[in-house]
């Protein structure tokens, strides 16, 4: 197959490209509002009791839990008039908005509610607002309401927070540092590959493979938004790894190509040949990359889904511009794929002379590996004991889910959920509500249990059909609107913040409560526990599929059944170094200095480990692919010996060394711009991928992986006789190569 794409581009080159040419103008059409089209939420479990809960009360009683708070303040307190003006105004005015459900004000509401509506100075009072719609629809509409509202007139202030003003700025934020991230990122891309290929024309090329597949992704995410929910965040993922992969596959297959030239080889033999070696390599990469993104699937939110989607079409595309658009774009170039060599310009204006043509095993991975392996145990062990102590911080992770202080809090939707949190006695963003699906086997019992559940700590007030109750007694009369047939519902405000122990402990607290039909919880603190619960359940099927995939396609590539056990160990190894250093970071506060506006809460986002996981995990195995693919070559030309084990160890990092490095590096800057984000779980995200990136070409593919083969010595190799016979007659295998060169010549 792969031989006949080569000849493909080989001998159509121009109708190759100008099709594909096509094809990109029209999926950059289809795709520029691709962002328009996704949606802003999806961190949690729908499926789960709140889910279904909180779909009850969308559907049957038109209400839910308030996802918008105003806060209306001034110095001149929230009970002087122009402050009870501007707050009955806007409260009025939002009642009449279409796609507002509730409304409930300091200045309107019962006395009993009206007191936590009001700030302990005194100073402000809150309009707790449903507004209606999905994740994507209730931002914008809130948005479109409060935008007029906010800000200061006549010494009255008005702050937009909650769950949609918290949204609309995360969505903001995050399209323009998108935007930033792709200008800083792009310009010193192009840099350093003009640094590593020399060429000014080769360094292009991976540009064209990266916008290629990241065009056609963003086509892709919309046309799939107008089947099923979508979230925004995949975009950065497209960026991220379309360039990232596109670079990674470049990089392999011009290198092989140059490399083959300089053997001795024409143009098209050296295509044809890089095809089958280098070609191949990459379609097991990617293989291994595009499954360990699709694990994401199993998990419930379609946050998590979204980057699986987003993972498999970029993965697929760059794979298929790599394949096939990279063998016409050579054939067309020739020799001019050197041309423009800024490197040498230099040189000449300089006066340097051209570097020397060093062997392959004077090189400096070729070497480095050596060294290595001449002292493999005590390196490995206490390279292993340093990826072990800087995982050690992940034992003690706590995991929640990402609330108003994910944003900057120069931001008003995090000022307002911290006056929330700390100068009111009731969190009018935390309520918790309880559906009661089926009232007939005990009609008479909702007095009752609204009574019980009121004298629990931390539950300011309990609002239900029959009255409104605190501490076990009946305060205000009941809404009959809290019953529809034989379902009703209970509102629960509470003072705890949704994400703090404190509000887990009251929701444990409120489930103890005997209830004399079935109910379903729901609010903040019960989705994120749900949602939890799903994660965990949903997690070993993902690394069960991650860990089957990567060793029936590493077996599939080498015929061994002991690489890729070891590919895993080492992976696995490097992966919990990374999350170490996040919970280190991002959950206990170190060096959030140097994150600006970076704020803890004591957590991680629940959904950044599985989704760094599945991502890193698949990103490692991209190198570990190219670096086996090598030390297999030089293992099949050899005698078969130990010490042939180890000259090939040696000869593979020898000849990737330096792309890995220089593609690592580059993926590094990728990630590392998406790092500068405003928005916390971004940062997390991109810090984490630029560690897991860096960590794993150097350390891992630079120390551990030569330092296991030097032991394993030929064990490396072997399979058991039955699956040794399998590998024979299924394995994927590229024909012969070619007879090697006893000292291949490479650039130091």
């Amino acid at each position: 197959m792969l031989t006949r794409l080569a000849n493909l581009g080989i001998r159509h080159p121009k109708r190759l490209l100008g099709l594909a040419g096509l094809l990109l103008v029209l999926a950059a059409v289809y795709g520029a509002p691709a962002a328009s089209h996704l949606a802003s939420g999806g961190f949690y479990d729908t499926g789960a009791e709140s889910g279904v809960a909180l779909n009850t009360l969308t559907n049957t009683f038109h209400t839910g839990d308030p996802n918008l708070v105003l806060e209306v303040s001034s110095p001149a307190g929230a009970n002087s008039s122009a402050t009870r003006t501007v707050g009955i105004k806007i409260a009025d005015d939002l009642q009449h908005q279409r796609f507002v459900s509730q409304v409930s004000s300091y200045w309107t509401a019962p006395a009993a509610q009206a007191a936590g509506l009001r700030s302990h100075d005194g100073k402000a009072g809150l309009i707790a607002v449903r507004v209606v719609g999905n994740d994507n629809e209730a931002p914008k509409r809130a948005y479109d309401m409060y935008k007029s509202l906010v800000g200061t007139h006549d010494g009255v202030t008005v702050k937009a927070g909650g769950i949609v003003a918290t949204v609309h700025t995360v969505n903001q934020l995050t399209t323009s540092d998108l935007a930033k991230s792709e200008a800083i990122a792009i310009p010193i891309t192009v840099v350093v590959l003009i640094l590593v290929f020399g060429s000014f024309v080769a360094a292009l090329l991976p540009l064209v493979v990266g916008i290629s597949s990241i065009v056609g992704t963003m086509a892709l995410l919309r046309g799939l938004g107008r089947l099923t929910d979508v979230s925004i965040y995949a975009l950065n993922m497209t960026t991220a790894m379309g360039l990232a992969l596109a670079i990674d596959y470049s990089l392999f297959i011009i290198s092989r190509y140059r490399e083959e030239i300089r053997n001795g080889a024409d143009a098209d033999t050296a295509i044809r040949t890089t095809m089958r070696t280098a070609g191949r390599t990459v379609l097991f990469s990617a293989l291994t990359v595009g499954l360990s993104l699709a694990a994401m699937l199993v998990f419930p939110m379609y946050f998590l889904r979204s980057f699986a989607y987003a993972g498999i079409g970029v993965v697929g595309l760059a794979t298929l511009a790599a394949l096939v658009l990279l063998p016409a774009m050579l054939k067309i170039l020739g020799p001019r794929v050197d041309a423009l060599d800024l490197r040498a310009f230099l040189r000449r204006r300089f006066g340097r002379p051209a570097p020397a043509i060093k062997p392959l095993e004077q090189t400096f991975w070729y070497r480095f590996a050596t060294a290595v392996m001449r002292r493999a145990l005590p390196i490995g062990l206490v390279v292993t004991a340093l990826l072990v102590g800087l995982g050690l911080p992940f034992l003690h992770a706590n995991f929640g889910f990402p609330d108003d202080r994910v944003v900057p809090s120069t931001e008003a939707a995090h000022q307002v959920g911290d006056d929330l949190r700390t100068n009111f006695s009731t969190n009018a963003a935390s309520t918790i509500s309880i559906v009661v699906p089926d009232l007939s086997a005990a009609p008479d019992g909702v007095a009752s249990y609204a009574g019980a559940l009121s004298k629990v700590t931390d539950i300011t007030s309990v609002s239900a059909v029959t009255g409104t109750y605190a501490d076990g007694r009946q305060v205000a009369a009941g809404n009959p609107a809290m019953k529809v047939g034989e379902k009703t519902y209970l509102n629960l405000e509470t003072s705890a913040d949704a994400q703090s122990t404190q509000a887990k402990d009251t929701l444990a607290a409120l489930r103890r409560v005997a209830a004399p039909w079935r109910v379903q919880f729901t609010g903040q603190t019960a989705v994120n526990q749900d949602s939890l619960s799903a994660l965990g359940t949903a997690m070993p099927y993902a690394i069960g599929i991650i860990a089957l995939a990567t060793f029936l396609i590493l077996f599939l590539f080498t015929g061994s059944l002991v690489l890729p056990i070891k590919a895993l160990v080492l992976n696995t190894l490097s992966l919990s170094a990374t999350f170490g250093a996040m919970v280190w970071i991002f959950q206990d506060g170190h060096l959030a200095s140097l994150y600006g506006n970076l704020t803890t809460t004591g957590d991680l986002n629940a959904t950044m480990p599985p989704l760094m996981f599945c991502v890193a995990f698949g990103l490692s195995m991209d190198y570990e692919v190219f670096l086996l693919s090598r030390i297999r070559e030089a293992w099949l030309e050899s005698d078969r010996t130990t010490a042939a084990n180890t000259h090939a160890v040696a000869v593979g990092l020898g000849r990737t060394g330096r792309i890995v490095t220089a593609a690592a590096a580059l993926m590094a800057i990728v990630f590392a711009a998406i790092a500068d984000a405003r928005v916390s779980f971004m940062m997390l995200f991109g810090t984490g991928l630029t560690l897991a990136v860096l960590m794993d070409a150097t350390i891992v593919r630079g120390v551990l992986v030569p330092a296991f083969m030097r032991l394993a010595g030929r064990w490396n190799w072997w399979a058991p006789k039955p699956l040794a016979a399998l590998h024979e007659r299924f394995g994927l295998a590229e024909a012969p190569p070619a007879p090697a060169e006893e000292r291949i010549a490479v650039n130091a």
